[in-house]
């Protein structure tokens, strides 16, 4: 369904049936590091496999985790993953529980909070409160 406002042709997706929304950051240290290869591969291989009702993608600026380029976050699931290349973008979608890229799952969400995984290999970072 679209609606005209103004100029311009605004899309509104019906949603209803989806499993996961994919967000994919376009910040710039993510498009550095093919950011938009990374958005291309997941939504090409969203509809090789025929999941466009299963699975939605969303680009944003910056997610903060700038030396996990490109990070991609998977809702409601509430999982981080630093997606370096292009085959690592296929394969998220390929695995719908992310299995295969444990390493670079970063955070999980848990209980309501998002945890740092056990298996990941990227750095903690640092604090966003300092102390004292």
């Amino acid at each position: 369904m679209e609606a005209n406002e103004g100029s311009y042709r605004m899309t509104t997706w019906n949603l209803e049936g989806m499993k996961t929304h994919l967000f994919i950051c376009n910040g710039s240290s993510c498009m550095k590091k093919e950011g938009e290869e990374i958005t291309q591969a997941i939504r090409d291989e969203i509809q090789q496999l025929a999941l466009d009702k299963e699975i939605h993608t969303t680009r944003t600026r910056c997610n903060g985790r700038c030396k996990d380029a490109c990070v991609v976050i998977a809702y409601p699931q509430g999982n981080w993953y630093r997606v370096p290349t292009t085959a690592h973008a296929r394969a998220l979608v390929q695995d719908l529980h992310h299995v295969s890229l444990q390493q670079e799952h970063v955070f999980a969400l848990r209980e309501g909070v998002l945890q740092r995984t056990t298996q990941t290999t990227a750095i903690k970072g640092i604090d966003k409160v300092k102390e004292g």
